[in-house]
């Protein structure tokens, strides 16, 4: 009898540590561990220009007045509706009721109104000032309702809005969102270690649906090698923009995993400072154009994953014009070009590379093509912060190679959208940036995992309708 008692209650301990092992298998299918390669500088996306804010933070933590999704699509978001004049100036914007910044601060009318004019301001920080360049005043008319009257009619207005830079933010939590974000978002910020992860924790108080998924982490992994043992190990359940085109083979031939191929924004670019000598003389930037094979470097660099482009803009547009007859690959061309510029015997020059696999491994293909015409590279190879610092911000370099995630970016060159077509040919005639391809979405992430976009109409990992099946 005691060695049947002794046996009962062993198997009762059993059955008590399946049950067990079996609600915290449940509750894991909450969480989920997303790989990214880059490190977001900070996380407030209305003072940074680097794509990595967005895709820890867009939808998840921050929100604005409209969001795009997945498939580029204006939506509603701290704004329930509007309307539109007939004249198209002015925008009257109704607010949800009930939100709730994550520090428990109200949301309504007059934080739109602190959050467009502090963008607005001559000493915004925002890397996207253009974005609010038409607005003319923002007016709080009681607490849910918002009049926005523009300069002159902009079609894509409300498209503009939906942007991480034109996230929703409280005055009272604003100067410290780089390093603690606080949003209206489903999730909340929970806590940053550096050169690791950022993890994100339940909004209990959401205004809206709230998402299948409780927690997330965003693990930060720059090395595609270790990229690919991560995921292999289920470390991490999915990295939206996978790192390593090479090794698409091997998941696609393992049922535990998908591997979905998207388009994004991404024109990536050999970007010139044409500012500077010798790349102020247009001859040596169509030099440079016509030593570039950009087919060459999609298959070299990215393995196939990729699409040539010829201006800055996406092919996937309706306004894309396909200029990528315009300067045909032709390296005697090339230093025909050089030596009429005044370099018969060719040129040296510094080629900076950001840490993506598009660009160190693009920088090596770039350097052989440009060798051959006479240009001598040097590649230096830079982290991403010394990037935003040297290259975006104080033009200290040659070249270098990026990837325009933005949307609709050829506002950059601050050309109306109307002559978009026009611009995209003006800007490639000017040579003054060698296109190389359309940045294609590889996605790879756990087979069970649903609701993870396919496609990046904005630099985003919106979480909001992923789920585990």
């Amino acid at each position: 009898m005691i060695q049947l008692k002794s046996q009962l209650k062993k198997f009762g301990l059993i059955f008590v540590a399946m049950l067990i092992g079996a609600f915290q298998s449940q509750a894991a299918k909450t969480h989920l561990n997303m790989g990214m390669v880059l490190e977001p500088p900070h996380l407030d996306p209305t003072a940074g220009a680097a794509a990595a804010i967005d895709e820890v933070v867009y939808a998840n933590v921050f929100e604005g007045l409209t969001r795009i999704n997945r498939n580029g699509e204006v939506l509603p978001a701290l704004a329930k509706s509007w309307e539109i004049s007939e004249d198209g100036l002015k925008y009257t914007f109704h607010l949800q009721s009930g939100v709730k910044f994550h520090d428990g601060a109200s949301f309504d009318a007059y934080d739109v109104v602190f959050s467009l004019e502090r963008a607005m301001a001559e000493g915004s920080v925002n890397a996207q000032k253009a974005l609010f360049k038409p607005i003319a005043k923002v007016v709080a008319s009681g607490n849910q309702k918002v009049v926005i009257t523009l300069k002159n009619p902009t079609g894509h207005f409300l498209f503009n809005l939906g942007w991480g830079d034109a996230v929703m933010v409280d005055q009272g939590s604003s100067a410290t969102n780089k390093s603690k974000p606080v949003g209206t978002g489903p999730f909340v910020f929970k806590r940053w270690v550096s050169g690791d992860r950022v993890e994100l924790g339940p909004n209990p108080n959401y205004w809206g649906e709230k998402p299948a998924l409780k927690t997330a982490t965003f693990k930060f992994i720059p090395d595609a090698a270790a990229a690919v043992a991560a995921i292999m190990a289920g470390d991490v359940d999915a990295f939206a923009n996978f790192p390593a085109p090479e090794m698409a083979g091997q998941f696609k031939n393992d049922s535990r995993f998908s591997v979905v191929e998207g388009s994004t924004e991404g024109e990536t670019i050999l970007s010139t400072n044409n500012q500077k000598a010798p790349f102020n003389d247009l001859r040596v930037r169509r030099a440079i154009a016509h030593a570039l094979n950009a087919q060459e470097i999609v298959d070299g660099a990215m393995f196939g994953y990729g699409t040539p482009i010829g201006t800055h803009f996406a092919p996937h547009h309706p306004a894309y014009v396909d200029l990528k007859g315009l300067y045909p690959h032709d390296p005697e061309k090339a230093k025909a070009l050089l030596a009429e510029a005044g370099f018969p015997n060719g040129l040296k020059a510094t080629l900076k590379l950001p840490p993506p696999t598009y660009a160190r491994r693009g920088g090596e293909v770039i350097q052989a093509q440009m060798a051959k015409v006479g240009i001598e590279l040097e590649l230096i190879p830079v982290e991403w912060a010394q990037w935003l610092d040297q290259v975006f911000r104080n033009k200290d370099f040659d070249l270098t190679i990026v990837s325009h995630t933005e949307p609709m970016d050829i506002g950059i060159y601050t050309q109306r959208y109307a002559l978009m077509g026009a611009a995209q040919a003006v800007i490639a005639q000017d040579a003054v940036n060698g296109y190389l391809f359309q940045l294609a979405k590889l996605g790879i992430w756990n087979s069970n995992l649903s609701g993870l976009w396919e496609n990046s109409p904005v630099q985003a990992n919106d979480l909001t309708e992923v789920s585990w099946k």
